[in-house]
C-alpha cells in the first residue's frame, strides 16, 4: 500500500503551519497580557548559535516551499528573511500556505521517482519518497518544534496539543 506524494506532503506542511499560526496568536496574546514588547519573543532562541523564533518560522516555510519545488522541478518564491513583527510572519505564511495551496494531487504524481540532490550534501541523490521522508519532513518538522521550545522556554502557555492540532 503506498500513500501518495501529495498526501505526504502539502496536508503534512499545512497541518505544520497551523501550529505555528497558534503559537503566534498564543505568543501575542502572552506578551499583551505580560505587557512586554513581543519582539523580545520573536527574537528569542535556545541557544546562541541556533536560530531566533523569526528564523525557526523563516526556514519552516522555506523547507516546504523548497520541498515541492524540487519534487516538481519548478521555482519556488523567494522571501527577504526580514520579518520582525508577529503580523509579518503570518504574512509570509500566508504566502507560503497559498503556494503550497497551487499543487494537486496530479502535479506530484510521480516525483516519488524523481531524483532529488540533496541540498548541502554535495553528491547525494535520492528518489523523491526517500527526501521527503528522510529530510523535507524531519526539516520542516525541526523547526516547528523548535518554534514550539523557543516559546515554552519563555513562559508561552503552548503545549503539545498546539503541536499535534
Amino acid at each position: 500500500m503506498s500513500i501518495s506524494m501529495y498526501r505526504l506532503t502539502v496536508p503534512m506542511f499545512q497541518r505544520g503551519f497551523a501550529s505555528l499560526k497558534t503559537y503566534l496568536d498564543k505568543a501575542e496574546a502572552y506578551a499583551r497580557e505580560k505587557n512586554f514588547d513581543p519582539v523580545i519573543l520573536l527574537s528569542s532562541r535556545l541557544a546562541p548559535d541556533m536560530l531566533s523564533l523569526s528564523g525557526q518560522y523563516q526556514r519552516a516555510s522555506d523547507s516546504s516551499k523548497f520541498a515541492l519545488a524540487r519534487l516538481t522541478a519548478t521555482e519556488a518564491p523567494k522571501f527577504e528573511d526580514n520579518e520582525k513583527t508577529f503580523d509579518e510572519l503570518r504574512e509570509r505564511l500566508a504566502k507560503t500556505e497559498a503556494y503550497l495551496a497551487g499543487f494537486s494531487a496530479e502535479a506530484l504524481e510521480g516525483t516519488e521517482s524523481r531524483q532529488i540532490t540533496m541540498p548541502g550534501k554535495s553528491g547525494i541523490v535520492l528518489p523523491g519518497d526517500e527526501y521527503v521522508a528522510t529530510f523535507a519532513l524531519p526539516n520542516f518538522y525541526f523547526h516547528v518544534a523548535t518554534a514550539h521550545a523557543i516559546l515554552r522556554n519563555q513562559g508561552v502557555p503552548i503545549g503539545k496539543r498546539d503541536y499535534l492540532g
